[in-house]
This record gives structure tokens, sequence and C-alpha cells, in this order.
């Protein structure tokens, strides 16, 4: 059945070429770190990487941070994404950082 699929069923089921991978990430800043250095770092976690890459963060936390990574229009992320957020967190002053592999964001 999946071989004559026409474009708009593909499209309304997201397969194919209409696949969208996306990633999770959740890491967590130290209990002495203030909001003002909190919100500092996410801002340049977006304008760093996110903004560039032409990405979309949905998520969120306070101390303990997370949440999906996918692009912002129509499109699979890359290896070479997950490796830019993983090596941006990284950098930072925080821990338990976890990016995990690309999933299908529709069926994953």
């Amino acid at each position: 059945m999946a071989s004559n699929r026409n474009r708009r069923l593909r499209k309304k089921l997201r397969v194919d070429e209409f696949q969208e991978l996306g990633f999770d990430v959740s890491w967590q800043f130290a209990a002495d770190v203030t909001e003002t250095q909190i919100d500092d770092i996410v801002d340049q976690f977006i304008v760093e990487v996110i903004e560039p890459r032409k990405l979309g963060f949905h998520g969120g936390g306070h101390k303990e941070w997370e949440g999906i990574i996918a692009t912002q229009s129509l499109g699979k992320c890359t290896e070479d994404d997950r490796n830019a957020v993983k090596a941006f967190w990284d950098k930072q002053a925080v821990s338990q950082v976890e990016v995990t592999e690309l999933y299908d964001i529709w069926w994953g």
C-alpha cells in the first residue's frame, strides 16, 4: 500500500519526502546559577546555534531544561545539528547534558 500513496497523502502522513527528523536535548544548571545567567545562556544558545541553523527549540525549564529540536520549516535535522547543540552545551557550566539520536518527530 505504501508504494501507491499519492503526494497529498504522503504529505498528510508526513512520510517519505515529508518526513521530519528531530532530536531531544536536556541539561541542568547548577543550583547557584542566577536567573539572569540562565536567561543569558539560553539566549546565547538561540542566537549562536538555533537561529543560524534555521532550527526550532520547543521546551523550557528552570534549573532543569528539556525540549525538542526540529527544523523551522519542513525538513530534517542532521548529525551536524546534533553535534552543534552538544558542543554548545558541553562548553557551558551545566551538567547532565543529553542529546538523543535523530528520530521521526511524527512517528518516532
